[in-house]
């Protein structure tokens, strides 16, 4: 193992990471805003990266085709929420995960029927085809790299927005709803605006992540499973605990892949330790979620930090 493979990797898990977060950032605040769990946010991930597919495609530009499938995913979003979601506001956490469950095999059939069940394929922008010379004789890939600032932008982008008013009030509603709806705040329309938010961020994930993963029906499912730990791990309702949760994970997961295999082949053959090795290293992520819950059942951090 050399030292700039070693950082190879810890940029991937790094990237790996600000995906899981833009994705877990979203449903952390529509969860802490509205107590409202949405297991279809894993289809707005998918929405977004099969817009992204066709209006890059369509545009020619990729900032112009992600940004338009970030606004269409956004749409779609809303459009649900007011239709259908806000009805299941009220109800229990079971009957709203059996709704929103329903909408996932809405929208996986809708994307078959308008895509096709076959998987699209998505090529980086032709400036960042190539690979970056980072010291330490590191090569990697240009684009990866870019996902990587990009994701970290937008949590700094976050972290900003919480500043300010409409960011205060967010806060505010994840701790208190009723107290800031008697002093006049419209918390339908603020819970809409952050259902929008989430989907925004869905929606960029799914189209940043186009060119480095399938594109296919049902690709937001097996996301969500971590995405999942990421917001138990920080703190239901709080970003920033999600960020730090969703770097955790994708180190633990990216690092495992990598290097378990490599160990396991001192004590079985190489078949074998090529099967166990991604096996053990998704097993570690809900260990570690498991140890850190036994010390903090409430995770990395409380509800609006």
């Amino acid at each position: 193992m050399t030292a700039a493979l070693l950082a190879e990797q810890l940029l991937n898990g790094a990237q790996l990471g600000v995906l899981l977060f833009l994705i877990a950032a979203g449903l952390t605040l529509v969860f802490g805003v509205m107590d409202f769990v949405n297991v279809a946010h894993g289809s707005l991930y998918m929405l977004g990266a099969y817009f992204a597919v066709t209006l890059v495609g369509r545009t020619g530009s990729f900032p112009l085709g992600v940004a338009l499938a970030v606004a269409a995913t956004v749409v779609v979003a809303v459009t649900v929420e007011r239709l259908l979601l806000r009805h299941l506001y009220r109800r229990s956490h079971l009957e709203q995960v059996l709704g929103t469950f329903g909408l996932v095999m809405i929208a996986n059939e809708a994307v078959r029927i308008v895509w096709g069940p076959a998987g699209l394929t998505l090529a980086p922008p032709h400036a960042l085809a190539g690979q970056v010379s980072l010291p330490f004789g590191i090569e990697y890939p240009a684009y990866r790299l870019i996902l990587l600032v990009a994701g970290v932008a937008v949590a700094v982008l976050l972290a900003g927005f919480g500043r300010t008013r409409a960011g205060m009030r967010i806060r505010a509603a994840a701790t208190d709803a009723t107290t800031l709806q008697a002093l006049g705040v419209n918390v339908g329309a603020l819970a809409t605006g952050v259902f929008a938010l989430g989907a925004a961020l869905a929606g960029l994930a799914g189209g940043l992540a186009a060119p480095i993963v399938s594109v296919k029906v049902g690709m937001g499912e097996s996301i969500l499973i971590l995405t999942f730990v990421v917001i138990v791990v920080g703190g239901v309702g709080s970003v920033r605990g999600a960020f730090l949760a969703a770097l955790a994970v994708g180190l633990i997961d990216t690092l495992g892949r990598a290097y378990l295999p490599d160990v396991l082949r001192h004590v079985t053959n190489d078949a074998a330790a090529s099967a166990l090795g991604p096996a053990i290293s998704a097993v570690l992520i809900y260990v570690a979620m498991a140890a850190l819950l036994a010390a903090r059942p409430q995770g990395l951090f409380t509800r609006g930090q």
